[in-house]
């Protein structure tokens, strides 16, 4: 998910409770929650970075490492700032042990929902690199958004007001959270149900979730023959584009051939779920089916050339 939604979900789970458990409770869920992504300074290394984000930072090592650092930072800080005799009077005493468990539950949170989404996550490097997908919410999502952003707006304005029961709007977002990733997961799951029970009876499905309009689904499919296309899904019915000349030519030996002198390349087809290639007499252009929106632009492609004429773009 987008940093905004992470950082919410870190937040409400501060305003349902559990900031009340320690001091610096909420830098440690919301700083927790957004900390795998450390990794976002690799798109320096433009297109090739497509094969280094959400792996290593979002696997099991990240998820032991990471707790604690921050909470090792956090501790060293708030005794920095008690030295100084500059530590907030309001903040509660700093306990190691809750400390430690919040930014556990805060890192823990990132891989969870990032899997939701149809971008992918290695959850198990360094051990393997496979793909993990759920299908199931848009990688920004305006309804979780404002959900959760009322659940801790409200739970401030009657924790501030010293009313009983603060926490409860928050813990109603966080419920209202999970009833919405479950119910989205439910639709992910009959729209590919349609999709793989009709002609001509795809390999390959993928559940896009279309933004705002939480209930329909773009399925994308392909077939083993290399035919692909696109489903339009609500909740009532689904509707198929015609194939037309709808290939996806990754068959073609070039883009084997070509790819091994090509690292963005190479970085591409390894994160690639669904790729595509757009065949031309000097170059083969690489695209994902998930990215084809022309509203992207090229942001999702990869040029490939042969060898000697130089470099993809």
């Amino acid at each position: 998910m987008d940093n905004l939604t992470h950082s919410l979900i870190g937040a409400a789970l501060g305003q349902a409770g559990l900031k009340r458990k320690t001091g610096l409770a909420m830098p440690a869920l919301i700083i927790g929650a957004n900390l795998p992504d450390i990794d976002a300074g690799c798109v320096i290394y433009g297109i090739e970075s497509l094969s280094m984000r959400r792996g290593l930072t979002h696997g099991p090592i990240a998820m032991v490492v990471l707790p604690l650092v921050l909470a090792g930072a956090l501790w060293w800080f708030d005794r920095w700032q008690a030295q100084r005799g500059k530590r907030p009077e309001r903040r509660l005493p700093v306990r190691f042990g809750w400390l430690l468990a919040l930014c556990f539950i805060g890192c823990l949170t990132h891989p969870l929902f990032d899997w939701f989404n149809n971008y992918g996550i290695r959850l198990l490097e360094p051990f393997s690199s496979e793909w993990f997908y759920g299908d199931t919410l848009f990688i920004i999502d305006p309804w979780i958004i404002a959900m959760l952003g009322a659940g801790i707006w409200l739970s401030l304005r009657r924790e501030r007001a010293a009313k009983a029961g603060w926490t409860r709007p928050a813990r109603t977002a966080l419920v209202g959270l999970g009833a919405y990733a479950a119910m989205n997961f439910v639709i992910s799951w009959g729209a590919e149900i349609v999709a793989s029970g009709d002609a001509p009876y795809a390999d390959v499905n993928v559940t896009n979730p279309v933004p705002l309009v939480f209930w329909r689904r773009d399925v994308l499919w392909r077939t083993k023959d290399g035919w692909f296309g696109t489903m339009h899904c609500s909740l009532r019915q689904c509707r198929r584009y015609l194939l037309g000349n709808a290939k996806t030519n990754m068959d073609d030996p070039r883009i084997a051939e070509w790819a091994k002198a090509d690292p963005a390349a190479r970085a591409f087809l390894f994160w690639s779920r669904m790729p595509v290639a757009e065949l031309h007499p000097d170059r083969i252009v690489l695209r994902d089916q998930r990215y084809m929106d022309p509203r992207i632009g090229d942001r999702f492609t990869v040029t490939l050339r042969p060898p000697a004429q130089g470099t993809p773009k």
